[in-house]
C-alpha cells in the first residue's frame, strides 16, 4: 500500500469514528430525556432535540443516499418539513428515522476508497472533493449534536449524567491518561 493510500484508509477511518461519536452523543442524550423532554422545545424559537435529530437523520438520507450518482441535494427531500413534527410524534419512531439516516452515511462512506477519493460529489450544484463532503457533514452533524447535548442538559438540570469529563474532574482524568504510555490512539478508543 502507498503512503498516498495509508492516508486515505487513516482518514477513513478517523472519520468514521467521529460520526460514530457523535452518534453516540446524540443516542446518550436522547436515552436520558422523558418521552415528554425529547419533543420540548425551550421557547417558541428553538427547536427540540427530537426536531434537531429528525433534520439530521433527513440531512443525512438526503446527502448520502447515491452519494457517488447524484446531487447530496435529492428532489425529493422537504427540509421544512424536517423542522415539524407532524411526521413523527413518538420515540420510537423518531429513533427509527434517526438510525435510518445514520445507516445510509455509514453505508455511503463505506464505499470511499482510494480509487474514488478524488471523485467530485455534488451539493447543491456544488463539487466537492471528498475530503470537503465528509467534513462538511461531519461539522454539521457535531453542530447540531451540540444543540442537543445542550438541550438535554437544561430539561434534565441536576439529573444529567456527563457525556464528556464531568466538571471538576479534568485534573483527575488527565493524571489516568498521562499515568499511560505514549501511543498511537483515537481518542474515541476509550470512550
Amino acid at each position: 500500500m502507498g503512503k498516498n493510500e495509508d492516508y486515505i484508509k487513516d482518514y477513513l477511518n478517523s472519520i468514521v469514528r467521529q460520526f460514530h461519536y457523535y452518534k453516540q452523543l446524540g443516542d446518550r442524550t436522547m436515552a436520558q430525556l422523558s418521552d415528554d423532554q425529547l419533543f420540548e422545545e425551550l421557547n417558541t424559537d428553538s427547536n427540540s432535540v427530537a426536531i434537531i435529530a429528525k433534520h439530521i437523520a433527513g440531512n443525512q438520507l438526503s446527502r448520502w443516499t447515491d452519494f457517488w450518482t447524484t446531487d447530496g441535494e435529492k428532489e425529493w427531500r422537504n427540509r421544512d418539513s424536517e423542522f415539524e413534527l407532524e411526521a413523527i410524534s413518538t420515540r420510537k419512531e423518531l429513533l427509527t428515522k434517526w438510525e435510518q439516516g445514520w445507516q445510509c452515511l455509514f453505508d455511503a462512506v463505506d464505499t470511499i476508497n482510494s480509487k474514488n477519493f478524488d471523485q467530485l460529489v455534488y451539493i447543491r450544484n456544488m463539487g466537492h472533493t471528498i475530503p470537503d463532503a465528509v467534513n462538511r457533514q461531519l461539522c454539521h452533524y457535531s453542530y447540531h449534536v451540540g444543540q442537543m447535548v445542550f438541550i438535554g442538559k437544561v430539561l434534565t438540570g441536576k439529573k444529567w449524567e456527563s457525556l464528556s469529563i464531568p466538571k471538576g474532574q479534568s485534573k483527575t482524568y488527565n493524571q489516568e491518561k498521562f499515568s499511560k504510555a505514549k501511543s498511537k490512539k483515537h481518542f474515541t478508543e476509550d470512550l
